[in-house]
C-alpha cells in the first residue's frame, strides 16, 4: 500500500537566503524538508511503509486514503542543535490515491499505474512571523512494472511530481513545491511464513527542476522507507516503520550553491488490521539524527479498499 501527499513547505521573505538554507520545514504529510526551497519537498517521506512492494493483482483497483498530522517544535541546523527559539510547525493532511493493475505484460511483469493528490493545512509560527495556509500540494503520478515470485513481490518504476497548486510567491507558508520533480523508484515486500512476517523497503532518488518564479533549484533527494511487521492474529499485525532521508546535492540560487543539505532518520510503531473488505493502518514516526530541518513527530491513519476482481490468465 502506498500514498502520496505533501505540504510542509515554509518560505519567508526575510533573510531569505539564510531561511531557505536553514528552514528545513517539512511537507504536508510526514517528515520532509531540508535545505530545499522553502524547506519543502514534493514527496512525504515515511508514507510508503505498508507493504510498499505489493500492488493489487491484474484487473483490481485499490482506493486508498491517507491522513497525517505532523508536529515540530524544533528547527535544527547542521550540527543537529535547535536554531530558532519559539519555532512551531503544525501540518494536517488528507490524501486520496488510486492504484490500478492493468494486467498488461511488460518486461516479464505487469503494468501498474497510481495517482495521488493531497489536501494540506499548514500552520507556522516563529519569531519572524506566523501564517496558516490550506491548499492542494504536489500530486504524485507513477507507473511501475510489478513482479511476484512466491513470498517476494517487487517493482521498479518512475514517479512524476507536477508543481503544487497552493503556491504563492512571497508567502511565509506554502503548500507544495513550485517546481517539477521526477524520481526513479523501486520497492520490495518479502512475506515468508505464509504471509505472517513482513520485511519491506522502498527506495527513490528525487531530481528537482528549477522554480522559474524564484530562479531556485532544490537539490536531489535520496529516500529509503522501511517496515518490519509480524502477525499476532490472522488479521492483526504489529511492527516498526520509518525512513531515512538524505539530500544528496546542494540547492542552487541563480546557479550558485546554497548548501546546508538536510538529513533525517525516523522510526516508530505500526499497527495493521485487516477487516473483511478493507485494511486500516495506524503508525507513528519520531525524527532522529536531524540536520537542517524540523524535528518532530508524525501520526498516520491509512485505509485501503480493493475494487474489482482479478483477471484470470
Amino acid at each position: 500500500m502506498s500514498f502520496l501527499s505533501n505540504g510542509r513547505t515554509v518560505t519567508s521573505g526575510v533573510p531569505r537566503r539564510r531561511l531557505a538554507a536553514c528552514l528545513a520545514v517539512a511537507f504536508g504529510v510526514t517528515g520532509a524538508a531540508y535545505a530545499t526551497e522553502g524547506s519543502g519537498s514534493v514527496y512525504p517521506e515515511g508514507v510508503e511503509t505498508v507493504m510498499p512492494g505489493r500492488y493489487p493483482p491484474p484487473g483490481v483497483t485499490v482506493i486508498e486514503e491517507f491522513n497525517d498530522f505532523y508536529d515540530a517544535n524544533e528547527l535544527t541546523g547542521a550540527n543537529g542543535h535547535a536554531l530558532v527559539p519559539g519555532f512551531h510547525l503544525r501540518v494536517a493532511a488528507v490524501a486520496g490515491k488510486v492504484v490500478h493493475n492493468w494486467g498488461v505484460h511488460v518486461l516479464g511483469g505487469t503494468l501498474v499505474s497510481t495517482g495521488a493528490l493531497p489536501w494540506v493545512d499548514v500552520h507556522l509560527s516563529a519569531p519572524f512571523g506566523a501564517q496558516n495556509k490550506q491548499g492542494i500540494g504536489n500530486a504524485d503520478l507513477e507507473s511501475v512494472v510489478l513482479y511476484n515470485k512466491g513470498a517476494l513481490s517487487w517493482w521498479y518504476g518512475f514517479e512524476f511530481f507536477p508543481p503544487g497548486l497552493g503556491y504563492r510567491k512571497g508567502d511565509l507558508v506554502n503548500v507544495g513545491q513550485h517546481n517539477l520533480a521526477t524520481a526513479p523508484s523501486a520497492a520490495f515486500t518479502y512475506m515468508p511464513h505464509h504471509g505472517r512476517t513482513e520485511v519491506s523497503s522502498k527506495f527513490q532518488y528525487i531530481t528537482n527542476y528549477k522554480d522559474d518564479a524564484t530562479n531556485y533549484r532544490s537539490g536531489s533527494e535520496c529516500v529509503w522507507e522501511y517496515a518490519g511487521m509480524q502477525n499476532i492474529t490472522k488479521k492483526l499485525a504489529l511492527g516498526g516503520n520509518g525512513y531515512y532521508y538524505q539530500q544528496a546535492t546542494p540547492d542552487q540560487q541563480a546557479g550558485l550553491g546554497v548548501g546546508n543539505q538536510g538529513r533525517n532518520l525516523a522510526f516508530g510503531p505500526e499497527i495493521r488490521y485487516h477487516f473483511n473488505h478493507y485494511a486500516m493502518i495506524l503508525k507513528w514516526q519520531k525524527d532522529f539524527l536531524t540536520e537542517n530541518r524540523p524535528a518532530g513527530n508524525a501520526l498516520w491513519l491509512q485505509v485501503g479498499v480493493p475494487i474489482g476482481h482479478p483477471h484470470q490468465d
